[in-house]
């Protein structure tokens, strides 16, 4: 069960890529004061949380019922982290800047997709699929529990560690994630075809 926790919350922790989502995350909240930035980053990680929760919950059935396989999904998922992690490697980090101005950017896009896009969702079925056991459910559980808490404490204490790692410290963090990004993109690809062959 260790190794299904570990593989799941590194996993579930670079998708999510809270690093990456500071220059975001700063960008959206720059007109809010210390306590509502916390908030947002409050807001954004629950609301990620409630949409991955739910698609780990009844993700597997409402598939079932629009006739898309699993491995679809995580073909899907693979394809959409690899354009992610493009986006890390080139450090574009502007990407949502232009909803800077508009209310509830905690909900969109720092929730989602931001923190909970297509690939989270994927990754966390997959890995509720591979749980064959309730002590694999509850690791699988712990982990994304765990992701989305490292996720929270970074968007939380983001004014800090911006100012720690400058501009390029954070252009060297989400450059390595990206690429780590890109390499579990494979890996979903992969899976995904050799279930098919």
């Amino acid at each position: 069960m260790s190794a299904l926790f570990t593989q799941a919350f590194v996993t579930l922790l670079v998708i999510f890529d809270p690093l990456a989502a500071i220059p975001v995350f700063l960008t959206l909240t720059r007109h809010q004061s210390p306590s509502g930035q916390r908030r947002t980053a409050r807001v954004s990680v629950l609301v990620a949380a409630g949409i991955v929760t739910v698609f780990a919950v009844a993700g597997k059935s409402l598939l079932d019922a629009l006739g898309i396989s699993l491995q679809a999904l995580q073909v899907a998922g693979g394809a959409l982290l690899a354009l992610i992690a493009l986006d890390l490697l080139k450090a574009d980090c502007a990407r949502d800047r232009a909803a800077a101005e508009s209310g509830g950017v905690a909900f969109v896009p720092l929730g989602t997709p931001l923190l909970a896009g297509p690939g989270a969702i994927a990754a966390t079925m997959l890995y509720m699929e591979k749980a064959g056991s309730a002590p694999a459910v509850v690791a699988v559980a712990l982990a994304l529990a765990a992701a989305l808490l490292l996720t929270w404490l970074t968007l939380h204490f983001s004014p800090f560690i911006g100012r720690l790692l400058k501009d390029n410290g954070l252009n060297l963090v989400t450059r390595i994630m990206g690429l780590l990004a890109a390499a579990i993109a494979v890996e979903l690809i992969a899976g995904a075809i050799l279930h098919w062959t």
